[in-house]
């Protein structure tokens, strides 16, 4: 799969304890990027954030949150992501999702070890 040197980068920023048909939204989320083969997806776990409402999650152990911050990215072709938006859209309920253009330097797999 290529991804062209001039893409975006999609970010939605959720929570942990979002959900989307009874499963993690982060979840679902990648699985329905990967249906729609989209290039790649990455969840990042964040250990302190706050949204809109300014509630503050955090992974202090005096102050343990059920509800940590997640990033999930996708850098795709600009057509690719935005065909995915409307889906995205259905997905989810609260949150923030960003577009930026990016400029793609390399991507592709690791080459394979040579056998013994």
């Amino acid at each position: 799969m290529q991804i062209p040197n001039e893409a975006l980068l999609l970010r939605i920023f959720i929570g942990e304890s979002d959900r989307w048909q009874h499963k993690p939204l982060y979840e679902a989320i990648v699985l329905k990027a990967r249906e729609m083969h989209l290039a790649g997806a990455t969840v990042l776990r964040g250990p302190m954030g706050f949204g809109k409402a300014s509630r503050l999650h955090t992974a202090k152990i005096l102050r343990l949150s059920m509800d940590l911050p997640l990033v999930i990215e996708i850098v795709d072709a600009e057509e690719k992501i935005n065909a995915f938006l409307p889906v995205l859209d259905e997905m989810v309920g609260g949150g923030l999702v960003t577009l930026e253009k990016v400029r793609v330097i390399d991507y592709r797999a690791p080459k394979s070890a040579p056998a013994a």
